[in-house]
């Protein structure tokens, strides 16, 4: 049996993931479709993507050459204050 002070303790992995994919898109320019190539999914347990929307954890820009014009995928100040106090 599990108790429930135990599993209280443990850290969530989404969380974890969430702060994986802030980094990803930290370490360089991004764009939108690389990023949905690497991070999209259909598991519902895992919507990194989604979470990071929602929380406004990254935004959109027009692309420019960096990213071959596709769409940019920047973090958001919220997103870089969560990583960086992660």
């Amino acid at each position: 049996m599990v108790h429930t002070a135990s599993l209280e303790a443990r850290p969530d992995p989404a969380a974890y993931l969430l702060l994986q994919f802030l980094a990803w898109i930290a370490d360089r320019p991004r764009g939108y479709t690389e990023t949905m190539e690497a991070w999209r999914t259909s598991c519902p347990r895992l919507p990194v993507w989604e979470d990071a929307t929602a929380g406004h954890l990254v935004r959109l820009e027009a692309g420019d050459a960096t990213t071959g014009g596709d769409t940019r995928v920047l973090l958001t100040e919220a997103g870089e204050a969560l990583l960086a106090h992660a």
